[in-house]
Protein backbone atom coordinates (compact mmCIF):
# COMPACT_ATOMS: atom_id res chain seq x y z
CA UNK A 1 0.00 0.00 0.00
CA UNK A 2 2.32 2.28 -1.34
CA UNK A 3 -0.49 4.51 -3.14
CA UNK A 4 -0.73 8.24 -1.48
CA UNK A 5 -3.89 8.53 0.10
CA UNK A 6 -5.20 11.92 -0.46
CA UNK A 7 -7.89 13.39 2.25
CA UNK A 8 -9.14 16.26 3.50
CA UNK A 9 -8.09 17.42 7.18
CA UNK A 10 -11.19 16.19 8.90
CA UNK A 11 -11.19 12.91 7.45
CA UNK A 12 -7.57 12.21 8.56
CA UNK A 13 -8.44 13.25 11.86
CA UNK A 14 -11.37 11.02 12.09
CA UNK A 15 -9.26 8.06 10.71
CA UNK A 16 -6.64 9.12 13.89
CA UNK A 17 -9.62 8.48 16.27
CA UNK A 18 -10.98 5.67 15.03
CA UNK A 19 -7.54 4.27 15.07
CA UNK A 20 -7.17 5.34 18.70
CA UNK A 21 -10.27 3.71 19.62
CA UNK A 22 -9.68 0.50 17.83
CA UNK A 23 -6.40 0.39 19.73
CA UNK A 24 -7.29 1.62 22.99
CA UNK A 25 -10.81 0.02 23.11
CA UNK A 26 -11.72 -2.62 21.36
CA UNK A 27 -8.11 -4.29 21.18
CA UNK A 28 -8.28 -5.07 25.19
CA UNK A 29 -11.69 -5.74 24.65
CA UNK A 30 -10.66 -8.50 22.58
CA UNK A 31 -7.64 -9.68 24.66
CA UNK A 32 -10.42 -9.67 27.95
CA UNK A 33 -12.91 -11.76 25.54
CA UNK A 34 -9.96 -14.49 24.94
CA UNK A 35 -8.77 -14.60 28.45
CA UNK A 36 -12.61 -15.16 29.33
CA UNK A 37 -12.61 -17.92 26.42
CA UNK A 38 -9.49 -19.74 27.46
CA UNK A 39 -10.49 -19.93 31.14
CA UNK A 40 -13.77 -22.40 30.15
CA UNK A 41 -11.36 -25.24 29.68
CA UNK A 42 -10.46 -27.30 26.12
CA UNK A 43 -9.49 -24.76 23.89
CA UNK A 44 -10.11 -27.96 21.44
CA UNK A 45 -13.42 -27.58 21.17
CA UNK A 46 -14.33 -23.98 22.71
CA UNK A 47 -16.20 -22.00 19.37
CA UNK A 48 -16.00 -19.48 21.97
CA UNK A 49 -12.42 -19.05 22.04
CA UNK A 50 -12.29 -19.56 18.41
CA UNK A 51 -14.74 -17.30 17.44
CA UNK A 52 -12.93 -14.19 19.87
CA UNK A 53 -9.31 -15.07 17.95
CA UNK A 54 -10.86 -14.84 14.83
CA UNK A 55 -12.34 -11.45 16.00
CA UNK A 56 -8.81 -10.50 17.39
CA UNK A 57 -7.32 -11.46 14.13
CA UNK A 58 -10.04 -9.20 12.08
CA UNK A 59 -9.34 -6.13 14.67
CA UNK A 60 -5.59 -6.31 13.85
CA UNK A 61 -6.02 -6.39 10.21
CA UNK A 62 -8.06 -3.21 10.48
CA UNK A 63 -5.56 -1.51 12.12
CA UNK A 64 -2.53 -2.33 10.21
CA UNK A 65 -4.83 -1.03 7.17
CA UNK A 66 -5.72 2.11 8.74
CA UNK A 67 -2.26 2.50 9.73
CA UNK A 68 -1.07 2.15 6.32
CA UNK A 69 -3.40 4.72 4.87
CA UNK A 70 -2.59 6.95 7.80
CA UNK A 71 1.01 6.79 6.92
CA UNK A 72 0.35 7.01 3.42
CA UNK A 73 -1.86 10.07 3.97
CA UNK A 74 -1.55 13.37 1.96
CA UNK A 75 -3.67 16.11 3.50
CA UNK A 76 -4.90 18.10 0.74
CA UNK A 77 -6.49 22.09 1.65
CA UNK A 78 -9.40 23.07 -0.54
CA UNK A 79 -8.06 26.48 -1.13
CA UNK A 80 -5.24 25.43 -3.50
CA UNK A 81 -7.05 23.64 -5.96
CA UNK A 82 -7.10 24.41 -9.50
CA UNK A 83 -10.44 24.24 -11.23
CA UNK A 84 -9.40 24.67 -14.29
CA UNK A 85 -9.53 20.47 -14.54
CA UNK A 86 -10.81 17.75 -12.89
CA UNK A 87 -8.51 16.83 -10.18
CA UNK A 88 -9.29 15.34 -6.89
CA UNK A 89 -11.65 17.33 -4.67
CA UNK A 90 -13.13 18.92 -6.89
CA UNK A 91 -16.91 18.85 -7.89
CA UNK A 92 -17.39 18.53 -11.37
CA UNK A 93 -21.34 19.08 -13.04
CA UNK A 94 -21.04 16.35 -16.36
CA UNK A 95 -24.07 15.23 -18.57
CA UNK A 96 -24.40 11.82 -19.54
CA UNK A 97 -24.55 12.00 -23.51
CA UNK A 98 -26.38 8.91 -23.52
CA UNK A 99 -29.42 9.74 -21.16
CA UNK A 100 -29.00 13.79 -20.99
CA UNK A 101 -28.77 13.55 -17.44
CA UNK A 102 -26.48 15.65 -15.54
CA UNK A 103 -24.83 14.80 -12.26
CA UNK A 104 -22.48 16.61 -10.01
CA UNK A 105 -19.63 14.55 -8.22
CA UNK A 106 -17.12 15.28 -6.17
CA UNK A 107 -13.67 13.12 -6.92
CA UNK A 108 -12.49 12.42 -3.39
CA UNK A 109 -10.30 9.14 -2.49
CA UNK A 110 -11.24 6.05 -1.81
CA UNK A 111 -11.72 6.33 1.83
CA UNK A 112 -14.07 9.50 1.44
CA UNK A 113 -16.06 8.10 -1.54
CA UNK A 114 -20.08 7.71 -0.47
CA UNK A 115 -22.00 7.50 -3.92
CA UNK A 116 -24.98 8.70 -2.11
CA UNK A 117 -23.78 11.37 -1.32
CA UNK A 118 -22.24 12.53 -5.08
CA UNK A 119 -18.39 11.77 -3.85
CA UNK A 120 -17.04 9.51 -6.01
CA UNK A 121 -13.37 7.96 -5.69
CA UNK A 122 -10.08 8.91 -8.18
CA UNK A 123 -9.42 5.42 -8.56
CA UNK A 124 -12.92 4.28 -9.99
CA UNK A 125 -13.32 4.28 -13.30
CA UNK A 126 -15.37 7.48 -14.04
CA UNK A 127 -13.12 9.51 -11.31
CA UNK A 128 -10.13 8.35 -13.84
CA UNK A 129 -12.32 9.13 -16.48
CA UNK A 130 -12.84 12.88 -15.23
CA UNK A 131 -9.12 13.62 -14.28
CA UNK A 132 -7.92 16.16 -16.00
CA UNK A 133 -10.89 17.21 -18.21
CA UNK A 134 -11.92 20.58 -18.67
CA UNK A 135 -15.13 22.86 -19.09
CA UNK A 136 -16.41 21.57 -22.60
CA UNK A 137 -14.37 18.69 -22.86
CA UNK A 138 -16.25 15.45 -23.49
CA UNK A 139 -14.86 12.31 -21.64
CA UNK A 140 -15.26 8.86 -22.61
CA UNK A 141 -15.04 5.86 -19.87
CA UNK A 142 -15.42 2.70 -20.04
CA UNK A 143 -17.31 1.01 -17.51
CA UNK A 144 -19.00 -2.40 -16.61
CA UNK A 145 -21.97 -1.92 -18.36
CA UNK A 146 -20.53 -0.21 -21.64
CA UNK A 147 -18.64 3.30 -22.59
CA UNK A 148 -20.25 5.88 -20.98
CA UNK A 149 -19.29 10.10 -22.78
CA UNK A 150 -19.47 12.57 -20.22
CA UNK A 151 -19.75 16.37 -21.40
CA UNK A 152 -17.70 18.95 -18.53
CA UNK A 153 -20.47 21.04 -17.78
CA UNK A 154 -19.05 22.96 -14.70
CA UNK A 155 -16.19 22.69 -12.29
CA UNK A 156 -16.33 23.52 -8.60
CA UNK A 157 -14.77 22.75 -5.05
Amino acid sequence: MSDTNYVKKDTFEKMKEELQHMKGVERPAASKAIAEAREKGDLKENAEYDAAKEAQGMLEAKIKYLEGVIATARILDETNIDTSKVSILTKVTVTNLGTKKQVTYQIVSEKEADLKLGKISVTSPIGKGLLGKTIGEVAEVQVPAGQLKFKIEDITI
